[in-house]
């Protein structure tokens, strides 16, 4: 190659990583996924490679689910390896999680997907004492620890109603029970009151009234999206879910 070859590549790959580095020196966003009680972090499988796809990084909590302070720490330690900013998304229970741990500097953005957004001094049983209990809580089976299990019935019935009912029959064999004390559990920290928020409620969500989950949107002041589904609305409707998370995301300067 030539003197003037050289010089000529070596301007060309000097301008190439030119363009090239603010691209690669842009921040990463990192959504962190927390699910809620009776399932584990495969929940969000369908979701997941969207997000990917999207350019953002992805962690999938698994939540022990023995209590709050428990499942908290569990999202911290994933918050901890997360690179760049985060996004925490809650499901059902995963909404307390987020709620505590969303205080964290490293959150930017809190998604709840059918999920509990309480005040501070509230954990879900106080908050809907005084309330007809939900008809699902009535089929929950104890085990001898304290654990609760869901039967295959009631998960078709009260969670996934539109979910084919072989894999209604998978998530039921394959769930995490759930300590009872847990709904007992308070939380100390309210991540919305300082964080931007989003709601997504199913309109014929059978675990939480959707009523009641757009009235705790509206009291926290998080932007509202309905979409016709079921409870696992992360299963039925991936792509709209993905959608809502991504948006918070690029909210994110």
């Amino acid at each position: 190659m030539s003197n003037f070859a050289r010089l000529l590549f070596g301007a060309a790959l000097s301008a190439m990583v030119a363009i090239a580095a603010p691209a690669m020196a842009a921040d990463p966003k990192t959504v962190i996924l927390v699910h809620g009680t009776f399932v584990d972090g495969s929940s969000w499988s369908r979701v997941i490679p969207l997000l990917q796809a999207a350019g953002l990084q992805v962690i999938s909590v698994q939540n022990p689910l023995t209590s709050l302070a428990d499942d908290v720490a569990a999202t911290r330690r994933a918050m901890e390896r997360a690179p760049g900013d985060v996004i925490l998304v809650g499901h059902s229970w995963g909404g307390m999680v987020i709620t505590e741990a969303g205080v964290d500097d490293k959150v930017k953005a809190l998604v709840y997907v059918a999920a509990f957004a309480l005040p501070k001094g509230q954990s879900v049983n106080s908050a809907t004492a005084g309330s007809p209990p939900a008809p699902w809580l009535a089929t929950l089976t104890p085990d001898s620890g304290g654990y609760l299990w869901v039967p295959e019935e009631a998960f078709a019935k009260y969670f996934a109603q539109d979910v084919d009912k072989k894999e209604v029959a998978v998530i039921a064999a394959a769930q995490v029970p759930t300590l009872g004390s847990i709904f007992d559990d308070k939380l100390s920290q309210a991540a919305y009151e300082t964080k931007p928020s989003w709601y997504i409620s199913p309109n014929a969500d059978g675990g939480i009234p959707p009523a009641v989950e757009k009235a705790m949107a509206t009291a926290i002041k998080a932007k509202f999206t309905e979409l016709d589904g079921s409870h696992v609305i992360m299963l039925t409707k991936p792509r709209e879910v993905a959608d809502v998370i991504i948006e918070a995301a690029k909210s994110i300067k």
